[in-house]
């Protein structure tokens, strides 16, 4: 599977000297229609002229075009607005020439259509009428999925002379004015991705970020806007969005009477980058899904295309896991390793993954204050080194994977002591530190650095090949701006920079370990984004792994990542960030909603525990491809404030399906209502079984039952009798008869 690098600045070969400022206007309009299964996008161009955005919808024919304008149903916005020569409203593109002057002024040269592995694309390539600046603007229509994207090349072409860019944006869309309401999703660290829905104001709502590294805690690029009202889970038209960048994002939603346009790309805030001549910048993706079928629509688009193209291994099913972090801590050694291990295996778990703790020599690794940067192995924690945890890993049948932080330091750290210019540090200023202290971000604009990185990760997999499962952590957002490596006049894309190091770096480890298993974790979800995805497997949700709050964090998630890429684990009771007593069974069903897995010390668990917990997993194994591939319907939302939340995972055959219920609020004599299976298929039979019970010997009343897709989907099902009590949960499996 080939990955994406979403943006890249290279050097770009130039052009004949006699089309550096030369310009032939040329006069014809032809309309592009880009079409899925479902959807339309289509382009109008004028050569010598501009582009226009005509329709975005339920897919149409190339003879309906002439219709468009006929009735004036067409939108009317550029593709790609200008700044100035007509400098009224929001710009995608904004520039300061070699000679001072800010003013763009492109006019059409080429289209060109064409396929390649990913599906269809639409190149149209616009100079500016006096200046040597050429910008390619890219359209996708992404093969078997309805996720179109837009972005942008802009390349310096002069011989002599910089080109200041201000603005750059990867894509301007507009979107009908009507009752719009916007889906949004903020949050922090322990409390990522909650939503927020609100009807869409006149005037500009701005969507932003400013970390620098961790770019999905306060805000997530993914964002929805409804085209006929209050936004419904399975009906309705939605308009789904999302930046695939890793980095600072900003987006403005600019509304008026005249109607809406969605702008979106690198944040420009204090990121003003410079194209020598020759040079050439690649915005990133800007993803965009339309949907009759509401909330969800988008979703199962974006989970479809995920899956595909969006993440690493998307096809390739996930394995359960026991993390040692919340089982314990720093604590690590050789014999409690072992211990885990032969744990999860006797759980029927498939992989264990060594957390923090294990390395540092001079300054080892017994806090969050010294050893980052230093990654080897500490023979007084494992003597027995990384090879003696593989070869148990191999005696207790299962996998083994370790963690890594290799993008920090410590300033307590022999790297650090070698080489202080290789972190981003002010001359004339005292360093500030995060966590511990002492923790400060290597460089990545800077080649060494970018190889040091690599070489991380490469000299564990050369010394230990049997390492499947990669987790690669991130704890601090960019501080002390300033890059040793990069010049003066350049310090101003440390930005974008970095993010382009370090795309370089994992292009080599995805290379040269193509099938290694790498999770993206940032403090927990601060980088659930597509910026990244591609290179790895799946995302750690959050640090917070208490259930109830996982239920609104993964509800979240799931409007635009699919269960395949959200690790969700069962931790202990009380929860170690909340305080709150769960019962074994509500962690278990909501962790199976996702990739299963487990952050506990075993040993700690009840020997009940231990059999139910067994139980769960077989359990999960047996529906994980429906769970992993399937298409997700959220049925009850827990932000409608009722008593229970619900979701249901369906296969494309729609023979087999998991649904998850749970309790979230409980007053006695509380109403639960029917809740309608919207997946199901109305003409099939379904025969109906509980996964996990808490006594096997008394499933659920539903278990056994067999009832027409019909009455599943239009009367629903009552799971008063299994949800009525406090952290009352139910799973059940839906087979086809």
């Amino acid at each position: 599977m080939k990955r994406v690098r979403f943006c890249r600045i290279f050097r770009c070969l130039f052009l004949s000297a006699g089309m550096l400022y030369s310009y032939t206007a040329l006069s014809a309009n032809r309309t592009y229609v880009l079409s899925s299964d479902n959807t339309s996008l289509a382009i109008t161009t004028n050569d010598g002229g501009q582009a226009y955005y005509q329709y975005f919808g339920p897919k149409i024919q190339d003879s309906d075009i002439s219709g468009f304008f006929g009735v004036g149903s067409n939108f009317t916005g550029h593709t790609l607005p200008q700044f100035g020569v007509n400098s009224y409203g929001e710009k995608m593109l904004a520039v300061v020439m070699p000679d001072g002057t800010m003013s763009v002024d492109l006019a059409m040269e080429s289209v060109d259509r064409s396929d390649d592995e990913r599906g269809e694309l639409l190149v149209m390539q616009f100079r500016d009428k006096v200046y040597p600046l050429i910008v390619r603007q890219y359209v996708r229509k992404y093969r078997d999925c309805d996720v179109f994207s837009t972005w942008v090349e802009i390349t310096n072409e002069g011989k002599k002379g910089n080109i200041r860019l201000l603005n750059f944006s990867s894509g301007c869309f507009p979107v009908t004015r009507g009752d719009n309401w916007l889906t949004q999703f903020h949050g922090s660290w322990g409390c990522e991705t909650g939503m927020t829905e609100e009807r869409l104001p006149d005037g500009q709502t701005v969507i932003a970020d400013k970390a620098g590294l961790r770019n999905a805690f306060g805000t997530n690029p993914g964002f929805m806007i409804s085209l006929d009202g209050r936004p419904a889970e399975n009906k309705g038209e939605m308009l789904g969005f999302n930046l695939l960048w890793s980095g600072n994002y900003k987006t403005k939603i600019l509304a008026g009477r005249g109607g809406i346009d969605v702008m979106a790309g690198i944040n420009e805030d204090t990121s003003a980058f410079t194209l020598a001549p020759g040079e050439c910048l690649k915005t990133p993706e800007f993803a965009m899904v339309y949907s009759n079928e509401g909330k969800g629509g988008v979703s199962r688009a974006f989970h479809r295309w995920a899956r595909k193209y969006g993440m690493a291994h998307g096809d390739r099913l996930h394995d359960v896991l026991l993390n040692s972090w919340e089982g314990v801590y720093f604590d690590v050694n050789q014999e409690v390793m072992d211990q885990m291990m032969g744990d999860i295996a006797s759980l029927g778990g498939e992989l264990f993954v060594m957390d923090d703790g294990w390395f540092g020599d001079k300054y080892p690794r017994n806090d969050g204050s010294a050893g980052l940067g230093d990654w080897m192995v500490n023979d007084k924690k494992l003597p027995q080194g990384i090879r003696g945890l593989t070869e148990a890993a191999k005696r207790h049948g299962i996998k083994f994977g370790i963690w890594i932080e290799p993008e920090m330091a410590n300033t307590k750290s022999e790297l650090f002591e070698k080489h202080p210019d290789w972190v981003l540090s002010q001359k004339n200023r005292p360093l500030t530190c995060g966590r511990g202290g002492t923790q400060v971000v290597l460089d990545l604009c800077n080649p060494k650095v970018q190889d040091y990185v690599f070489d991380i990760t490469d000299n564990l997999m050369k010394d230990n090949p049997e390492i499947a499962y990669i987790k690669w952590d991130c704890n601090s957002d960019i501080m002390n701006y300033n890059s040793h490596y990069l010049p003066a006049d350049r310090q101003s894309e440390i930005y974008i920079r970095y993010h382009d190091g370090l795309h370089k770096v994992l292009d080599r480890l995805r290379s040269k370990y193509p099938e290694l298993v790498i999770q993206l974790c940032a403090s927990g979800g601060g980088r659930a984004d597509y910026g990244l995805l591609p290179w790895f497997d799946e995302f750690w949700t959050s640090d917070n792994t208490d259930a109830l709050q996982r239920i609104y964090i993964q509800w979240g998630d799931s409007h635009f990542y699919p269960a395949i890429a959200q690790a969700s684990h069962v931790s202990a009771s009380p929860n170690h960030q909340t305080g709150r007593v769960v019962p074994i069974k509500y962690r278990f069903d909501v962790a199976m909603s996702g990739r299963l897995g487990m952050e506990i010390q075993p040993k700690n668990m009840t020997e009940s525990e231990k059999d139910f917990a067994k139980k769960a997993i077989a359990a999960y194994k047996e529906v994980r491809p429906i769970v992993q591939f399937g298409n997700q319907y959220r049925l009850v939302s827990p932000y409608d404030k009722g008593a229970v939340a619900s979701l249901m995972y369906v296969d494309e055959s729609k023979n087999n399906a998991v649904f998850f219920a749970y309790r979230i609020e409980y007053l006695n004599g509380q109403n639960v209502p029917n809740i309608r299976l919207d997946g199901v298929d109305p003409d099939k039979n379904y025969r109906i079984h509980d996964l996990t019970p808490a006594d096997p010997s008394r499933p659920s009343n539903l278990d056994g039952k067999v009832v027409s897709g019909r009455i599943l989907k239009n009367a629903g099902i009552n799971i008063g009798r299994s949800l009525n009590r406090p952290f009352t949960s139910l799973v059940l499996s839906l087979t086809a008869e």
